[in-house]
């Protein structure tokens, strides 16, 4: 926020505030980098590698196959009941929508009962070839309203709006556990156009790469430097830079592998001219250059029609289905269409009756799509919610959980183990759906699953950090701690801890003087590693 109802600081000349603030500015620095909000945290003194496999991930990855998830994000409340048409309650919808329904001439009917305007010709293509799936009334009880919440339920899945992790943030952090100090050799996501969604989010970092231009980002590093962090500043803003600087490290590693996989392929050629084509050329383009990453997410706005509806979500399902029909001819020509699914989500859908504004309000239920050839087949999935029967704010009750589809997609089509799918869903089984793929993946058992019985959490209690640890086998256990300059400021344990909880008071373990803000600690148990952030208050 502002700050300037405080003293303003004068920078003395030569001072390394003023000399480095020369230089530096967080915000336009990690702007230019591509990585605002996103991308790993490794910390600056720390040597870039690849992140030690724990035993979930050696098990994950004997499962693994060559699958990748695209999420295509249409932000403000997509309608539904003009995407995709119940025909077989025409004059119900008809009667609700006088103004800015579909009309009849105006609909191509994909089966008996449902239909799609004309105007997404290209869904039709996608349909008949087989590249298309619809899942009906998707949602979750009492759906929030409001654009926040409901993007952060969809993202976090949990429908009280407390959780601040996202569903693909909690699996990488299981993938993950020493991210900080050792993050993957390649994105485990990557975002294109903005800064990192709340889907990634683990408890530490953002597991998305958030990236607008490969070839650009991949330019600043090749013209930039790996950072000197040796001899920084003695100074607490010295220890800032080195921070930054550190970001910076792990962002030109990353700037490389990208750089290497958009290069090793070429553009397909004839998108469409938008924007969420520019999104999905650069996404074709680091799949087929076999970057490795599993998901991607991209945006396509303005879906919050309250008003003059009809043209604009005209315009809005036309660039969508030209866009995607595009994005599998040119994976198709490198064949990789089977390879990729995409979906869409929205934070809701639209009320049935329309406004007075030639327009819908804030809605619950809506149709997700589902693209790719790997869905052999298309077809629809679900039961379409009755337009009769409404809610007491006149919207559409949920007949599938959004939950089951996420669950569905992580067991049957990127592979991830049932046990661990539950876990990353915050402990919850959720039925999956037969929408026509499947895998044989390899079943992790449960000590595996909770990473051989090893727990880490950190407390806080009258201005006192604890880090308390979970055992449930003796072993040799070294625990350091760590500025945000990436130096090693402390051990805290180097010895045996037998199995129980052991309780450790930071400040008193350090044996240091340790200054407040912000630390990250890091944990080495036999061959695994983990590690966290944690306060010093």
């Amino acid at each position: 926020m502002c700050d300037t109802h405080h003293k303003k600081i004068i920078n003395k000349p030569g001072s390394c505030n003023h000399q480095e603030h020369k230089k530096w500015n967080r915000r336009s620095f990690l702007q230019a980098l591509g990585i605002a909000g996103g991308g790993t945290v490794a910390f600056a003194n720390t040597a870039l590698s690849v992140s030690k496999p724990s035993p979930l991930s050696v098990a994950i990855n004997e499962a693994e196959t060559d699958r990748v998830l695209v999420i295509i994000r249409l932000k403000g409340g997509n309608d539904g009941l003009n995407t995709i048409i119940p025909v077989n309650q025409y004059d119900t919808y008809a009667n609700a929508r006088p103004t800015i329904r579909i009309k009849e001439n105006d609909i191509y009917n994909l089966n008996s009962d449902y239909g799609i305007p004309k105007y997404a010709n290209k869904f039709q293509e996608l349909w008949g070839d087989g590249q298309m799936k619809v899942v009906h009334g998707v949602g979750y009880e009492d759906s929030a309203l409001s654009h926040f919440s409901g993007s952060d339920i969809w993202a976090t899945t949990d429908v009280t709006d407390q959780e601040t992790t996202g569903w693909m943030g909690r699996y990488f952090e299981t993938l993950y556990p020493d991210y900080l100090f050792n993050p993957p050799e390649k994105p485990a996501a990557i975002q294109i156009g903005s800064s990192g969604n709340l889907i990634f989010n683990g408890d530490d970092a953002n597991f998305a790469f958030s990236v607008a231009d490969p070839k650009k980002l991949f330019e600043i590093a090749q013209n930039g430097s790996l950072y000197d962090l040796s001899n920084l500043p003695d100074c607490t803003h010295g220890e800032k830079v080195g921070y930054l600087k550190g970001v910076a490290n792990t962002t030109f590693a990353y700037a490389g592998v990208i750089n290497e996989a958009y290069e090793s392929t070429s553009d397909f050629g004839n998108y469409p001219d938008n924007k969420l084509s520019q999104q999905l050329s650069v996404v074709s383009r680091l799949i087929k250059g076999n970057l490795g990453t599993k998901v991607y997410l991209v945006t396509l706005g303005s879906f919050d029609t309250h008003n003059n509806q009809l043209n604009r979500q005209e315009e809005l399902i036309t660039q969508l289905s030209e866009t995607v029909a595009h994005f599998y001819d040119d994976l198709k020509a490198a064949g990789w269409d089977d390879k990729v699914v995409s979906m869409t989500i929205s934070e809701f859908g639209r009320r049935v009756k329309e406004n007075g504004s030639n327009g819908t309000d804030h809605g619950t239920a809506a149709p997700m799509m589902l693209f790719g050839t790997g869905l052999e087949g298309n077809g629809f999935i679900g039961e379409h919610p009755d337009l009769s029967n409404l809610n007491n704010t006149g919207n559409l009750y949920n007949t599938t959980d959004f939950r089951q589809i996420y669950a569905t997609l992580m067991k049957e089509w990127l592979c991830i183990d049932k046990n661990l799918v539950d876990e990353v869903l915050l402990g919850k089984e959720y039925d999956t759906l037969d929408i026509g793929f499947s895998c044989n993946t390899l079943g992790i058992d449960e000590e595996t699953l909770n990473t051989q019985g090893f727990e880490h959490v950190v407390t806080y209690s009258e201005n006192q950090s604890f880090l308390h640890i979970t055992n449930t086998q003796s072993g040799h256990t070294n625990i350091d701690l760590y500025n945000m300059a990436g130096q090693k400021v402390a051990t805290l344990k180097n010895e045996v801890l037998l199995e129980g909880t052991h309780v450790i008071n930071v400040k008193e373990a350090s044996k240091t003087q340790l200054s407040e803000g912000f630390y990250a600690y890091k944990i080495t148990k036999g061959n695994q590693s983990y590690s966290k952030s944690i306060m010093i208050l």
